[in-house]
């Protein structure tokens, strides 16, 4: 299976195979002097640029003594900055950005995510500058796609290997040449390495864990894209369901109506608790948006029946023509508009849905949403990109196990971009793979965080990662509300997280907390016991979900 999928080339091999055996023009950095003395940080970091690493160019070798002045960034030591291109392969250029403390490493190589298409290493800049305030040496890549961007995929239209980049290979090459450039710089190799990334990013780190188990000793990813394909095939369901017909098209005030109306009838049954804005327990809950279906005029307080149906799409995902579900669809409370939301999924990028340029991969650069038929098209692209884009969907995780490996996945419950039904069936997929899901429980546990969306925001409590791309954080105070702190003592020998508090700020009180929910391992939720504020996590227990996840069986 992996060799069918990686197609690696022999100048690849080699050129992995020899990334660790790193020369030098020169004398390497480690022994270089100036002056008869020893050389300064300036000095080694300078003489990364004669670096020589297989298939590599070093384009950058700079040092950055002012963050805040050079990147507008506060709190942050000063670094070498170096970002490399790698060209194993025609029409293949992965670039890699690597930032060293200039002092004070913590012998950490820390791997990070990209976002979409990938095509820019700024994206894992948030991800970077928190892993450089704890001392690490820490990585990006633009997953091998420039000039793509994180929403357009068009410029990749007749470029396979740069696909097979996107999907499997570039997270390693990123590690590997991460790696070897942190040994030059500081003449000594990382002691362990953690990686973090979210989306796309999630996606990288599953297939590290799956494919290259010897990379990273620690693995935190979120809302993971699973299944590539069908991901991109939900969003183009999406968009035709919303933009077929007149009419269909949902309002922000109706989105906001329906998620209103979503929430306010799974917390009144029992999955979540009464009051909330959010669902605790989504994927167990069903609702019908013909509840709100109008009984005469459209008032703005119902839907109308065209509303109902483009609704009723997107809480089914694709089916085929007899009805079949082909995929996951959105989960009850992902409703709300914002960034990553529906009101996004039914919005047009360039007059088709979002995410479209992997259909032009396949179809053309005159591809047309109008013409999409899932029982039809979506063969034909699992088989021109299947192999090169899915990984994540196939392998497992036994040989990570055995190294001592940790991954922790987290996912939003209501997230609208990638289906949080996806984790769920990745992780019980796992779980038959490895014996059962207790022993998958030793190298591997899921979170999932009622009402947030898409790698965060949303109505739910969504800070719980000190590494999450940049997003802002409380005062991490040790792993009970931290996943990356859970995930470093489970790591080096501490008990796996059995709950993590999970905050939410208010919005027009910076500072100031709104409530906290403890976030459980899977398949247990948090439930209130009864009595006390619903705004402390001290009121709910973890106990025992669905035996099968809700809907997270499906397909």
């Amino acid at each position: 299976m992996i060799g069918s999928n990686l197609a690696m080339s022999g100048p690849l091999r080699a050129a992995l195979a020899g990334l660790a055996m790193v020369t030098m023009a020169t004398a390497s950095p480690a022994a270089a002097r100036t002056d008869g003395n020893r050389a300064t940080p300036a000095d080694k970091c300078a003489s990364l640029a004669k670096l020589r690493l297989p298939d590599t160019s070093i384009a950058k070798a700079t040092v950055v003594d002012d963050p805040a002045a050079t990147f507008k960034l506060k709190d942050v030591p000063g670094f070498c900055r170096v970002v490399a291109h790698v060209r194993s392969a025609p029409d293949s250029d992965v670039r890699v950005e690597i930032w060293l403390p200039l002092q004070g490493w913590a012998g950490i190589f820390h791997g990070n995510g990209n976002g979409g298409f990938g095509g820019t290493l700024e994206a894992g800049y948030g991800g970077m500058v928190a892993g450089l305030r704890r001392g690490y040496a820490t990585a990006m890549t633009d997953t091998g796609t420039a000039p793509a961007t994180m929403l357009d995929g068009d410029a990749l239209i007749g470029h396979p290997r740069k696909w097979k980049d996107w999907g499997r290979l570039s997270t390693h090459v990123m590690t590997v040449t991460g790696k070897s450039i942190a040994q030059a710089f500081y003449g000594r190799t990382a002691k362990r390495s953690y990686y973090t990334g979210c989306s796309t990013g999630g996606q990288q780190g599953l297939i590290e864990a799956l494919y290259y188990p010897r990379d990273y000793n620690g693995i935190l990813v979120g809302a993971p894209v699973i299944n590539r394909t069908w991901g991109h095939a939900a969003v183009a369901w999406d968009f035709a369901a919303a933009n077929r017909t007149p009419g269909s098209l949902l309002s922000d005030a109706k989105l906001t109506l329906l998620n209103t109306a979503a929430t306010l009838s799974c917390n009144r049954r029992g999955y979540g608790v009464p009051g909330d804005a959010f669902i605790t327990d989504p994927l167990a809950c069903t609702f019908d948006p013909k509840e709100l279906e109008c009984r005469g005029a459209d008032n703005g307080q119902c839907l109308t029946t065209a509303e109902v149906a483009t609704a009723r799409a997107f809480y089914t995902g694709p089916t085929s023509r007899d009805g079949r579900p082909l995929f996951f669809g959105w989960p009850i409370g992902s409703e709300a508009p914002g960034r990553f939301g529906w009101s996004f999924l039914q919005t047009a990028a360039n007059g088709q849905p979002q995410f479209a340029g992997l259909f032009k991969w396949v179809f053309g650069s005159t591809w047309d949403w109008h013409g999409f038929d899932v029982d039809r098209d979506m063969p034909v692209v699992d088989a021109r990109l299947g192999a090169d884009v899915n990984d994540a969907t196939r392998g497992n995780l036994r040989a990570f196990a055995a190294l001592g490996g940790k991954l922790i996945i987290y996912h939003g419950l209501a997230d609208s971009l990638v289906p949080p039904a996806q984790s769920v069936a990745f992780y019980q997929r796992q779980a038959g793979e490895l014996g059962g899901m207790e022993r998958l429980r030793r190298t591997a546990r899921l979170f999932m965080a009622p009402g947030m969306m898409h790698c965060g925001g949303g109505s739910g409590p969504d800070v719980f990662n000190s590494l999450s791309n940049g997003l802002p954080q409380p005062p991490a105070e040790g792993p009970s509300d931290d996943l990356f702190s859970a995930l470093l003592a489970w790591e080096s020998g501490g008990r796996g997280p059995e709950r993590v508090i999970a905050t939410k700020f208010a919005a027009d009180k910076p500072g100031v907390i709104e409530l906290q929910r403890p976030l459980c391992p899977y398949p247990q939720v948090a439930r209130y016991k009864g009595i006390g504020s619903t705004s402390l996590a001290s009121n709910f227990i973890c106990a025992a979900g669905p035996a099968n996840g809700g809907r997270a069986s499906r397909p």
